[in-house]
């Protein structure tokens, strides 16, 4: 086989590269990872491997290890080892549950995230907000999935208010997770060698609208609770699918817990800063302050107040996530201070 024809295969699952490894190592995409190793697809054949020694090793940055949708060079001996991680041209990550700051990456060389959240219960604009500011430093498009369409008459006025809601920019779909026609729908971000990772709640349907997108029902699933519409893991580990269409999918479990990393720019809202810049003071509380442009915006109506709520809860879940981020960085430089993405303003009187 000769370069060009591994290349071609790879291009298939995902390999951006014009070039395979120099070092007698080959190419392969992680499509799954468990406890006792990892499933490999090198374009043409799916294979177990191990991760070498230097990944095992206590105290490594956990975001150095393989994850799900990397690129990685492996020995060719039995049994197949993985050796290096290629440069992941994008990646979602979020930090992880609990008080201890560690950054969790979900997914890795991904061209769109498909946030999936159903019409039922789960509907939830402010969770979908969140999952997008997730998104803004990982390098992908996001997509909104609307689903269970079939189950709300009143759809309508749902989706007009989150169109209304979020940017003009961020695409937004309601579906039928069961329809055949979902896969027509999601095609343009399913193309052959393009690459997407589907996130949501537990009950959102992943697994039905991933079974509709294989045409087979490869995926478990179970009905969600009455009260709440949530439903329990069917998904219980991430895994790279490979579609009809030629696109590659990452299915994952559904996330209890969306933290913020510290370092997103909360482009999200842009308009809400522009708003704030009004403000007579440039660190205004947006409270009693006189000259307060914010509050003139929620008294008239032009910002709504569910959504000034939640960008301040973002605001400043990000500000607490990027001091511990300083702080963790300031003691693996020795005391070092290091530069913020995220100052805070002295008060002054605008010009």
């Amino acid at each position: 086989m000769t370069d060009a024809e591994a290349i071609e295969r790879l291009r298939h699952i995902g390999w951006r590269g014009d070039a395979l490894p120099a070092n007698g190592l080959r190419l392969a995409r992680v499509v799954a990872q468990h406890r006792a190793g990892y499933e490999l697809h090198d374009g043409l054949t799916l294979f177990g491997a191990q991760p070498d020694g230097h990944f095992l090793k206590r105290g490594i940055d956990p975001g150095e290890r393989p994850i799900v949708g990397d690129f990685v060079e492996v020995t060719g001996e039995t049994p197949v080892r993985i050796v290096t991680v290629a440069p992941r041209r994008t990646v979602l990550s979020r930090a992880a549950a609990g008080e201890r700051y560690e950054r969790q990456l979900i997914a890795s060389n991904i061209d769109y995230v498909l946030v999936l959240t159903g019409l039922d219960g789960d509907f939830n604009p402010a969770r979908i907000e969140r999952y997008l500011s997730l998104i803004e430093d990982s390098g992908a498009q996001p997509v909104v999935l609307l689903g269970k369409l079939d189950t709300r008459e009143d759809a309508a006025a749902q989706i007009a208010a989150l169109r209304a809601r979020l940017p003009d920019s961020t695409p937004i779909h309601a579906l039928n997770n069961k329809d055949p026609a979902s896969a027509d729908l999601l095609a343009a971000y399913l193309k052959p060698g393009d690459s997407a990772v589907l996130v949501g709640s537990s009950g959102a349907g992943k697994s039905t609208l991933t079974n509709t997108l294989l045409g087979t029902a490869r995926m478990a699933t179970a009905e969600v609770r009455r009260h709440d519409s949530r439903g329990r893991h069917t998904t219980t580990h991430r895994a790279l699918l490979q579609l009809p269409s030629g696109g590659c999918l990452i299915d994952t479990p559904g996330m209890r817990e969306l933290k913020l990393t510290g370092e997103e720019n909360l482009d999200l809202f842009a308009d809400i800063e522009a708003i704030a810049e009004r403000c007579r003071f440039a660190d205004c509380g947006h409270g009693s302050e006189p000259g307060c442009a914010v509050q003139v915006a929620l008294d008239n109506g032009e910002l709504a107040p569910g959504r000034w709520r939640n960008y301040l809860k973002l605001h400043d879940e990000r500000e607490e996530q990027a001091a511990t981020l300083e702080a963790r960085l300031r003691r693996q430089r020795g005391g070092r201070p290091i530069d913020r993405p995220h100052g805070h303003r002295g008060r002054r009187e605008r010009e």
